[in-house]
């Protein structure tokens, strides 16, 4: 039980994402994996004695974890609203079924030592659990924008009222004030896609609106509610698969913009793998 809810608490992160809060955010997280770790230890004595019923409960106290993913889904959705650089519903997604599979791997790891430390002894137990949390933290990584793509800094300029980044049209701003903003305050990001995986995951648009909040999260973003016009966008430029950012950010700093960007998630929803298939592959050549 003490290793499955520090390895919870190993899995908890508070970072820019803003969410789980503090502190009742985290000791809500915190509270579940406790539950989650109390399921995984029981489980082995119950199975060693036989209590065949006691584990039929256990199971059936495990499916309740789907209604984590439920709940964190709705709330997230409703505080979506309210950001200025919404996350988007695919990026939501992502948040909530990893946080539901924390708890499966709480459980799993809860359940490991239970049953090494039955089988075996306290010491190979502990050294089971150090293995279970290594290798949880491991599995939970997941790509970055960085590994898929080439991330480099773009050229922001208008030709009359039309805003691009090098060769990527964005937008038409017809007020001088705010084009005056973009030409001082505006950077541009250009992403290249590695490989035809790379193209088709960067054309998903829950993958583009994850770069834009993520950017406007890490360096802030130059407007408020009314001021749609420098709200943080992205395009594609359909001939190449080339990706674009174009932001007004509070901080203005291209290498810090350019490595948020490459550590930006890849959406489990959004990863496109063509080259796995024969048909893909031919194809790209």
């Amino acid at each position: 039980m003490i290793i499955g809810t520090l390895t919870r608490y190993y899995l908890l992160r508070r970072d820019y994402r803003q969410y789980p809060s503090y502190p009742h955010g985290v000791v809500a997280n915190l509270a579940l994996g406790f539950i989650a770790a109390v399921i995984g230890a029981v489980a082995v004595p119950a199975l060693a004695e036989k209590e065949f019923t006691a584990v039929t409960f256990l199971a059936l106290a495990a499916t309740q974890f789907r209604e984590v993913r439920n709940l964190e889904r709705t709330m997230l959705l409703n505080l979506d609203s309210m950001q200025l650089v919404p996350r988007g519903p695919e990026y939501i997604e992502g948040i909530a079924r990893v946080f539901e599979a924390r708890n499966y791997l709480v459980m799993f790891t809860s359940l490991l030592v239970g049953g090494v430390t039955f089988w075996g002894n306290i010491f190979y137990g502990l050294l089971a659990g150090l293995i279970a949390v290594y290798a949880t933290g491991w599995v939970m990584r997941g790509k970055v924008v960085g590994q898929i793509a080439t991330v480099r800094e773009g050229k922001v300029y208008f030709e009359g009222p039309n805003l691009f980044v090098e060769n990527i049209h964005f937008m038409n701003l017809g007020t001088e004030e705010v084009r005056n903003n973009y030409r001082k305050r505006a950077l541009g990001v250009v992403i290249e896609p590695r490989d035809d995986n790379g193209r088709a995951t960067l054309a998903n648009n829950g993958q583009r609106m994850a770069i834009a909040h993520d950017a406007a999260a890490l360096l802030g973003v130059y407007r408020d509610m009314d001021t749609a016009e420098f709200t943080p966008v992205v395009r594609r430029h359909l001939d190449t698969g080339r990706v674009a950012l174009v932001i007004v950010p509070i901080e203005k700093d291209i290498a810090f913009l350019l490595e948020a960007v490459k550590r930006v998630p890849v959406l489990e929803s959004a990863l496109r793998m063509p080259l796995k298939n024969p048909v893909g592959r031919k194809a790209s050549d």
